[in-house]
Order: C-alpha cells, then structure tokens, then sequence
C-alpha cells in the first residue's frame, strides 16, 4: 500500500490482523497503513493462559492500555497485575512480557513508537536468564 493510499480513520473492517501465538493482533495505525511514522496502534485479545513471553524493542518504546480482563505484565524485573484501565510503559529496548495467567481473556491496546524505524522490531529473550526462570507460564 502507497502512502496515497494511506487511511486517516481505520474501521475494524481495515484493521489489518496478525494470529499470533498470544492471540490475534488488529493493527489499526502502522506504517502502510497509515501515514504516521512516529506512533503504532496494536488492540490484542490475548486468551488466558497464553503469553507474549520476555522480548524488548532494540528501536522502540511502548504503551501497554488494559481495556478488559487482567494481565501479568512484567516491566523488566518489576511485575504488575493490570487491569482495565491500567497502563505499563516500557522504555526502549527494556525486557518486558505479557502473561495472563487468568482463565478469562485480556484484551489491550499498544502504543509503539516509532512506527519507522531501523533494525528487528522484536528480540525474544525468553529462552535467556534471568527471564527463562522468571517467566509464570
């Protein structure tokens, strides 16, 4: 998709969706689809007992809006039990993780930015400690 393609509203029906092994990934602002080239907008529904196990963003920094359900949400060594309404920020390249370690879903928002940038958008350091000893699930 050309930049003269670029969408300002997205509808659901636009969002582009990623399946995932955490859940399902509805990009509503990223670059392609839409013009912005500093923020990235990522709704994911993440089942209970799944995770986005320990990885950090070499390039990028990241908001984390818990709309529904609740999450385990690690900040480096620091862990939270989030809520709706709640929020994590994890600077650039901080380890960080997801777990919903609750039987119902967590649906939340993320914040990336930049939307362009060089380099790998996702280091996984799961399989590293200290984070391969640290993770719940």
């Amino acid at each position: 998709m050309s930049c003269t393609d670029c969408l300002r509203f997205v509808t659901s029906k636009e969002a582009v969706v990623e399946e995932l092994p955490w859940g399902p990934h509805e990009w509503l602002a990223r670059a392609g689809l839409t013009e912005s080239r500093l923020l990235q907008l990522v709704r994911v529904t993440m089942p209970g007992g799944k995770a986005h196990r320990f990885h950090r963003h070499p390039a990028m920094e990241e908001l984390l809006y818990v709309v529904s359900g609740r999450v385990e949400q690690w900040v480096g060594r620091e862990r939270r039990v989030l809520g709706a309404g709640e929020l994590a920020h994890v600077p650039t390249n901080e380890v960080h993780g997801s777990y919903n370690v609750f039987a119902e879903p967590v649906t939340f928002l993320a914040v990336l930015s930049p939307a362009v940038f060089e380099g790998p958008a996702l280091i996984d350091v799961s399989g590293e400690e200290p984070w391969r000893t640290l993770a719940p699930l």
